[in-house]
């Protein structure tokens, strides 16, 4: 059985549908990974999960490795076993979690010394412990072990922080590859940085060619740059990674930052959004996303979208949700987050066949008058 391979099936534009490749099972791309940080996608069991089309989920080294451990979770089976999901796991390197507890960590060389925010505990994450932790997970897709600042930083400062992710790709690449029977089985992406210069994200892309990874995604972007920012980055940024291996773009993001990434070339997303914004009584739809705790859905008898085939909108309607999102009903925030999850899967699935039918851009503009409308 193949362990890692990509095939591009056609492309429209820059859009590229394609399938990959691996022991757990075949993701269909561009493709779009629901996030299970603590080993659960929120308020989801991970049949309901597979049920709205996600071939594969994402899981967060950070969170783990605090709760309940890496170690606990291979002496149990490892992750898959865990949480019940038989196909790919991506894992995040733990990178980007450490990062935003600015207050209670430090960097060097060598790593990132930060302080558990559960308990004040201290921990050590290098790239050679995210290697292992992802390992002792039984991790599918690892990521690269890096550092992603602020998009606001100094040029020197994101010049700097680029070169030491680089030099930390090198050490990841090397730890992933002496994982023996894990390393045979399982996939190795690098991240690219360099925040929204071209210059430093074209020679963050040639080092990691240098290095040689499975697929290359790109970081550093979502981080409050703005939408306009991150495409003008985006016009740019795919086409300087290989043209054959998947990319993909971390922690993106809202539908219309989905198409609109998908139209410059990337293959892979994830976000928290459709999951929290579940809990929070906001459903995306076709026509826009709608805020269920208005008033003016009290007595709306609707689905929560007429062209959305989900279970949740063939049996509940607005004022339902409206109703149970009111009530503070933990039910509410299971079934607008199984639409939400379900609709992000249409929207993936409608993008691969409108690639492979050639006509991606007028999916794209339909996609766009009638989202962006309100």
């Amino acid at each position: 059985m193949t362990r890692f391979s990509f095939l591009i099936h056609a492309t429209s534009g820059k859009a590229r549908t394609g399938v990959i490749t691996m022991k757990r099972g075949e993701i269909r791309t561009p493709a779009f990974m629901p996030v299970g940080t603590a080993a659960t996608v929120k308020a989801m069991k991970v049949e309901d999960v597979r049920a709205t089309g996600a071939d594969i989920i994402l899981g967060n080294t950070y969170h783990l490795m605090l709760r309940p451990g890496a170690e606990r979770v291979a002496r149990l089976g490892g992750l898959h076993k865990f949480m019940g999901w038989d196909r790919p796991i991506l894992t995040d390197s733990g990178g980007y979690q450490v990062m935003s507890l600015s207050d209670l960590r430090k960097i060097t060389e060598e790593g990132v010394t930060f302080a558990s925010h559960l308990d004040g505990s201290r921990h050590m994450l290098s790239p050679e412990r995210s290697m292992e932790i992802q390992r002792l997970l039984g991790s599918d897709i690892v990521m690269a072990f890096d550092e992603c600042p602020r998009a606001d930083q100094p040029r020197e400062v994101i010049a700097r922080s680029m070169a030491m992710s680089m030099r930390w790709a090198r050490r990841s690449r090397e730890g992933f590859d002496s994982g023996g029977e894990h390393a045979e089985n399982a996939a190795l992406f690098g991240i690219q940085q360099g925040a929204l210069d071209e210059g430093l994200r074209r020679e963050s892309a040639d080092a990691l060619r240098d290095i040689g990874f499975d697929g290359y995604a790109i970081g550093g972007l979502a981080v409050g740059e703005g939408q306009e920012a991150m495409f003008a980055t985006l016009d740019f940024a795919p086409d300087q990674l290989p043209q054959d291996r998947p990319r993909y773009l971390m922690g993106v993001g809202k539908p219309d930052d989905l198409v609109g990434a998908v139209e410059r070339g990337v293959d892979m997303f994830d976000c928290v959004l459709p999951t929290r914004s579940g809990r929070n009584g906001q459903a995306f739809t076709w026509n826009g996303p709608l805020n269920l705790r208005n008033a003016r859905f009290a007595e709306d008898t609707g689905p929560l979208d007429e062209r959305c085939p989900c279970p949740v909108c063939a049996k509940y309607s607005r004022a339902y949700l409206h109703h149970l999102h009111k009530s503070g009903e933990m039910l509410g925030a299971m079934l607008v987050t199984e639409h939400n999850l379900s609709f992000y899967q249409q929207l993936m699935a409608g993008m691969r066949a409108a690639i492979a039918e050639g006509t991606f851009a007028t999916f794209a503009a339909d996609f766009r008058r009638n989202y962006l409308r309100n």
